[in-house]
C-alpha cells in the first residue's frame, strides 16, 4: 500500500470511529425547598436547600439569600447534598427574626438557565412579609450576541462541508473538461471556512459557557474547565473535536485527489469516504444533544434535523462555491466552466432543496403541539419567519433552474453568467438568513405537548388573585387561586353550582401543566371542605409562566367533564 493510501485509510477509520453524546434531557425544575417557600420556621435554619427533578451542576447555580436591607445571609458556596444529587445546598450566617428572600438560578443539562424566587420567615414574630425586589440575572441562550456566535459557529461549519462537497464531488469534472481551469480556489475557499469553523464552535461554547458560569468571556482558565460540566456543553465539545477530524480527512482527500484524472486513486477515494463520514457525523451532534432528543418519536426527530442540516449545508456550500468559481474562472472561460458545474449542481441543489422542505415541515409537526403554535409561541413565529426566508430563497433559485440553466446551454452565457451571480449572491444571502433564524430557533424552547391545552382553555386568568366564574354541561364553576405565587403555597377552589345550587358530593381532581417548557404533570384530588365547595392548599406552580389548571369533575351520579383555565403566575 502506497503512502497516500495509508494516509487515506487511517483519516477514513478515524472519521468512522466518531462517538456521539448522549441525548439531553428537558428543563430543570424546582420541586420542593427547604425551608419551604412562605413558611415561618421557629428557629434559623442552617441552611437552604432546593430540589430539582434532575441533577443540576453546582458550579452553574446560584442560590442567594437576603434580608429584608438586601444583605447577603451566606455563609459558603453552592455545594450538592451528598445524600441527593438532585438538591443543591448553601450554608446560612446565623439570621435573626424576619423575612428573607431567596433567588436561585440553575442551568439544565440541556444549556438553558431557569430561574425563580421565593420567601421564608424566621419566627415566632417575624412581622408582615414585606415587598422584595427580585433580582434577574442577565444572559440566556437567546443573548444577541450568543444567538451571533451560534450563527457564525452554524454558518462555517456548514459552509466548510458544502464547499467540500462542491469541490469533491459536485465541481470535480471541471478541470478535465475545460482546459486551463482549476479547483484551487475552492480548496482555499474551503479551508478558510474550516478555519473559521474551528475557531467559531468553541467560541461559541466559551460565551455559553461564561454566562452560565457568570464569568467573563476572557476568564479562559476558568472557564474552559467547565466546558464539558453539562451536557449541552460535552455536546459541544464533542462536535469540535469532530468537525477537526472532518477537516484532517478533508484536506487529505484535497491533497490526494488529481481532479486531471477522471478516476480517483485509492487513497483519495478512502480519504473522501472518510471525509464524508467525518460531515455526517458533525452534523448529527447538533440534534443528537439539541431538541430533537428530547422530542419523541427521537429517532424520528433527530433524522429529520441531521437531513435539514445535510440538505442547508450542501445548498449554503454549493452556492458559496458557485460565487468563488464565477470570480476565480479565467474570463474566457468562465462561461464554459459554469456549463459544466452549474447544471451538476442545480440537480443537487433541487434533490437537497425538497430534503430541506421535507425534513424542516417534519421536524415542524414532530415539535409543534398545535397549529396555533405556529403563531402563539416565539417558537413557531421563528419558524414562520425562517420559512419566509427560504421561500424567497427557492424562488431565486427556481429562476436560475428555469432561466440562467437554459441560457448558459443555449449559448447566451455572458448574460446568463452575469444574472447568476446577481441570483445566487441573492440566494446565498438569503440562506444566510436563514441560518440566522434557524440559530434562534434552537436557543428557544419548544412547546411543549400540555400548550395544546391552550385552545380548549374557558378563560384565562393572572397574575395576582384569581377568581373566575365559566359555565360547563350546565354547571357554573368559580376557580378561586389564592395568592397565585410560584414556589409557594397556593389555595386553589372551585365552587361549584348548577341552577343556582351548590352541587355536593362530587369528585373533583386538579391537574398542572405548564405551558412554557416541559415538565411532569401533577395531579391533586379537592376536598369538599363547604357546600359546593372543593379546596386544596399546595406548592404545584413551582416555576413562573403559564399554568393550565384543568378541573375534571364527576358530579355525583352525573357524567364526568373538564374544564381548563390558563392562570399566569408571577413571583
Amino acid at each position: 500500500m502506497t503512502r497516500r493510501a495509508r494516509i487515506g485509510v487511517a483519516a477514513a477509520a478515524v472519521c468512522s470511529a466518531l462517538v456521539l453524546p448522549a441525548a439531553a434531557a428537558a428543563h430543570a425544575y424546582l420541586t420542593k425547598t427547604f425551608p419551604e417557600a412562605s413558611a415561618l420556621v421557629g428557629s434559623p435554619p442552617r441552611s437552604v436547600q432546593l430540589t430539582y427533578d434532575e441533577a443540576v451542576e453546582p458550579r452553574f447555580a446560584i442560590i442567594s439569600v437576603t434580608d429584608v436591607g438586601g444583605h447577603a445571609v451566606t455563609d459558603g458556596t453552592v455545594k450538592r447534598s451528598p445524600a441527593n444529587p438532585d438538591t443543591l445546598v448553601v450554608p446560612l450566617k446565623r439570621i435573626p427574626e424576619g423575612w428573607y428572600l431567596v433567588y436561585w438560578r440553575a442551568i439544565s443539562v440541556d444549556g438553558h438557565p431557569v430561574q425563580g424566587a421565593f420567601t421564608f420567615a424566621v419566627g415566632p414574630n417575624p412581622g408582615p412579609a414585606p415587598q422584595f425586589a427580585i433580582p434577574h440575572v442577565a444572559g440566556t441562550a437567546t443573548s444577541p450576541h450568543l444567538v451571533v456566535l451560534k450563527w457564525l459557529a452554524f454558518l462555517t461549519v456548514m459552509t466548510a462541508i458544502g464547499l467540500f462537497v462542491m469541490r469533491a464531488l459536485i465541481a470535480r469534472p471541471l478541470v478535465s473538461r475545460v482546459q486551463g481551469t482549476s479547483l484551487r480556489a475552492l480548496s482555499i475557499a474551503f479551508s478558510v471556512a474550516a478555519v473559521l469553523g474551528l475557531l467559531a464552535v468553541p467560541s461559541y461554547l466559551e460565551e455559553a459557557t461564561a454566562i452560565d458560569s457568570l464569568r467573563g468571556f476572557w476568564a479562559l482558565n476558568a472557564v474552559v474547565r467547565l466546558w464539558r460540566v453539562t451536557a449541552f456543553g460535552r455536546g459541544y465539545v464533542d462536535l469540535e473535536l469532530c468537525f477537526a477530524l472532518f477537516c484532517i480527512a478533508a484536506w487529505i482527500a484535497i491533497w490526494a485527489d488529481r481532479p486531471e484524472r477522471p478516476a480517483r486513486s485509492v487513497a483519495s477515494l478512502l480519504a473522501t469516504t472518510g471525509a464524508v463520514a467525518g460531515a455526517a457525523a458533525v452534523l448529527l451532534v447538533p440534534g443528537v444533544v439539541g431538541h430533537a432528543a428530547q422530542t419523541s418519536p427521537r429517532a424520528l426527530t433527530v433524522a429529520f434535523d441531521w437531513l435539514h442540516l445535510v440538505s442547508g449545508s450542501i445548498w449554503i456550500g454549493g452556492l458559496a462555491g458557485l460565487l468563488v468559481l464565477w470570480r476565480a474562472l479565467p474570463r474566457e472561460r468562465r462561461v464554459a466552466g459554469l456549463v459544466v458545474v452549474v447544471p451538476r449542481f442545480s440537480n443537487v441543489a433541487f434533490v437537497s432543496v425538497l430534503v430541506l422542505l421535507a425534513s424542516g415541515i417534519g421536524e415542524s409537526v414532530d415539535h409543534l403541539p398545535t397549529l396555533d403554535a405556529l403563531w402563539l409561541t416565539s417558537y413557531g413565529k421563528v419558524i414562520l419567519i425562517k420559512a419566509a426566508i427560504l421561500l424567497a430563497a427557492m424562488l431565486l433559485a427556481s429562476v436560475n433552474l428555469l432561466k440562467t440553466k437554459p441560457g448558459l446551454a443555449r449559448g447566451t452565457g455572458e448574460s446568463a453568467a452575469r444574472l447568476l451571480r446577481r441570483l445566487v449572491a441573492g440566494e446565498a444571502l438569503l440562506v444566510t438568513g436563514a441560518i440566522l433564524a434557524a440559530s434562534v430557533l434552537s436557543s428557544l424552547a419548544p412547546p411543549p405537548p400540555a400548550f395544546a391545552k391552550e385552545g380548549s382553555a374557558l378563560a384565562h386568568v393572572g397574575p395576582g388573585k384569581v377568581a373566575s366564574t365559566v359555565k360547563v354541561n350546565g354547571y357554573t364553576l368559580r376557580a378561586l387561586v389564592s395568592p397565585n405565587k410560584a414556589v409557594a403555597p397556593d389555595s386553589f377552589g372551585l365552587e361549584l353550582t348548577r341552577n343556582g345550587k351548590p352541587v355536593r358530593g362530587a369528585d373533583v381532581t386538579l391537574d398542572f401543566s405548564m405551558l412554557d417548557m416541559e415538565m411532569q404533570d401533577q395531579e391533586f384530588q379537592l376536598t369538599e371542605t363547604a357546600p359546593g365547595v372543593y379546596t386544596r392548599t399546595t406548592s404545584a406552580l413551582v416555576m413562573v409562566g403559564r399554568w393550565a389548571l384543568a378541573y375534571t369533575i364527576t358530579p355525583k351520579g352525573g357524567v364526568p367533564f373538564t374544564a381548563v383555565i390558563v392562570d399566569r403566575t408571577n413571583g
